[in-house]
């Protein structure tokens, strides 16, 4: 099927399948004129209008937006407001419009594509992510300079074809029946794939030419599972995609029966099933799937909208919300693992941001930060289900000297008389090899180890997995990377120190098996893989998965071992499950 010239294929951002007519969403570009004006007064009160107008709409959408996604990923808007109110921003177009008087429209055009300008040059994802944001504050405010007012028809029931989505088209289109999304540029972390995750509706993203393959009302298939995007499909493709459909809504069904019961092996192997957390509106999810507890909570990304970080109230406020929802079960809460790819609290430009100043270096070299969050964390133990974790670990004077300060806010809370977890469990994430290798020693200061296999594959293979150029030398089945993961599993048991799972690898049903065999027992997935990932380790043989494991030791290639696990998969597991992947 796949040498069929009417298929497209792109970033599968949201999983899920539609078909419907494609809906073709096209922004009117606004023609910018530098003319020169008369009237600086005139025109100083017209942008003052504006910039009116423009709050006054996005606090609009900011209320749809709290009623449909919650007020965490509404809190974008809010972003969006304060940059309108920014005094620094303000200032230079007026001053600017006064000393050049030139049009302000055209002076609004150029000061702010200066900051989306240098945010799009970024290496980091999530920069270029938000440089779309703030275009569209720009095109917001100079559409009211020009007193022209939005327009959006759009009918219900369609699949939306379009260059880029910004946060309020989003919002918007959340008001109709909108069966999916698909866009030229965008990542995983663009707006058109959180909401799309959060409304529960199939996008595919970073097409690059969607927009001109695709034509208003041409009937398409979205295939969120495999970021495909079908245009006019025949026959053959449509009955098959109609199966997948009813399939996938039978097997819903059936998860769903299956949700409370154990991930237990059919000769009587229990796994231990996590949720990771990113945004707190996943906590339904966790609860409705039956989780056994949150594996990892992504401090970093919970904050995310915050203009700095939150002090010790606000995040003792949230980590104490979380611990109560999944009470007794665990919750793991993850330092805030800035830096790299993620954003960072200082203007900083480094050559590698990968190999710079993140994780636990930045961490501890800024100490007034990481107390604060020590000490929240601390507070919110009060129930003894609070487990606290170091990110980016590669040295053991690492671990001591976080240690040395969690001490210490022990003893300050204790003078203040406030309640916490005296024996609070302390883990490491394992994601940089040489904290692979020394397992033995890190099991005398820690509780516990939590493989991070995103960063500790592209450590080890030195490949960056953000390169679309080197992308195909990314691979989780590398032997090294198997046998390094049989080795801290082993290590683990060895020294008497849990080992769990909380990478992209941890719910890749293609891997799970593998992984069972190679001894982990414990996974921290997305709280919607629980259910599938669940009903595959139902139908298992844990002897079975013993036997591929030693198989898969043996053999030299990556391309051997992805063999071997999709051989054992079509083979051993259900075929209602494996023809839904």
């Amino acid at each position: 099927m796949n040498t069929k010239t009417n298929i497209l294929k792109g970033i599968a951002a949201a999983p899920g399948i539609a078909i419907a007519e494609a809906f073709l969403y096209k922004k009117e570009k606004e023609e910018i004129s530098s003319d020169v004006i008369s009237d600086v007064d005139d025109a100083l009160v017209n942008l003052d209008n504006a910039l009116a107008q423009s709050k006054k709409e996005l606090r609009k959408i900011f209320s749809l937006a709290v009623d449909k996604l919650g007020e965490k990923r509404a809190a974008i808007f809010e972003a969006q407001i304060m940059i309108l109110d920014d005094p620094v921003l303000i200032s230079s177009i007026k001053d600017r419009i006064s000393s050049e008087k030139r049009l302000p429209e055209y002076i609004v055009e150029d000061e702010i594509s200066k900051y989306t300008s240098i945010m799009s040059l970024s290496h980091e994802v999530y920069m270029k992510e938000r440089s779309h944001d703030i275009e569209d504050i720009k095109n917001r405010i100079i559409k009211n300079l020009k007193k022209k007012k939005w327009t959006s028809k759009i009918s219900d029931d369609v699949i939306v074809v379009t260059s880029n989505i910004s946060p309020s088209d989003t919002v918007l289109f959340s008001r109709v029946n909108v069966k999916g999304y698909v866009t030229d540029f965008g990542g995983l972390t663009s707006h058109a794939a959180i909401v799309a995750r959060s409304l529960n509706i199939p996008a595919v993203v970073g097409l690059h030419d969607a927009t001109n393959k695709i034509n208003e009302r041409d009937k398409i298939i979205i295939d969120g599972f495999h970021g495909l995007v079908i245009i006019n499909p025949d026959n053959e493709q449509l009955q098959e995609y109609h199966e997948r459909i009813k399939r996938l809504s039978k097997y819903d069904e059936e998860l769903y029966k299956i949700r409370e019961l154990p991930a237990l092996t059919t000769d009587g192997k229990e796994i231990e099933m996590l949720a990771n957390l990113d945004v707190s509106d996943e906590m339904s999810f966790i609860i409705h799937n039956c989780a056994k507890g949150i594996g990892l909570v992504r401090t970093e990304q919970l904050f995310e909208e915050y203009e700095e970080f939150p002090d010790e109230e606000r995040q003792y406020e949230v980590y104490s919300k979380i611990a109560e929802q999944v009470y007794p079960g665990i919750v793991t809460i993850r330092a805030f693992d800035i830096g790299g790819d993620k954003v960072l609290p200082v203007d900083l430009h480094e050559p590698n941001p990968m190999l710079g100043w993140r994780g636990i270096r930045l961490l501890l070299d800024n100490p007034h930060l990481f107390k604060t969050q020590i000490r929240a964390v601390l507070r919110a133990s009060t129930h003894k289900n609070v487990k606290f974790m170091l990110p980016m670990i590669a040295s053991l004077n690492e671990v001591q000297d976080s240690k040395k300060l969690i001490d210490e806010c022990k003893k300050e809370l204790h003078q203040e008389n406030k309640r916490y977890d005296k024996n609070i469990s302390l883990g490491i994430m394992i994601e940089v090899p040489s904290a692979a290798l020394m397992i033995k020693e890190f099991s005398e200061e820690i509780d516990f180890l939590s493989i991070g296999t995103n960063d500790l594959i592209q450590y080890m293979l030195a490949v960056d997995r953000g390169n679309d150029i080197v992308s195909k030398q990314y691979q989780e089945f590398h032997p090294s990377v198997v046998r390094t993961i049989q080795y801290i599993i082993s290590e683990g048991k060895k020294y008497n120190t849990n080992v769990s799972m909380c990478g992209e690898m941890a719910a890749d049903p293609f891997a799970v098996p593998l992984l069972l065999g190679l001894g982990l027992e414990t996974l921290s997935v997305s709280a919607s893989a629980i259910p599938s990932l669940k009903k595959i380790i139902r139908s298992l043989n844990y002897a079975d998965l013993i036997k591929l494991a030693e198989d898969c030791l043996k053999l030299k290639t990556e391309y051997e071992i992805n063999k071997s696990i999709h051989e054992f998969f079509n083979n051993k597991i259900q075929d209602q499950i494996k023809n839904l992947y």
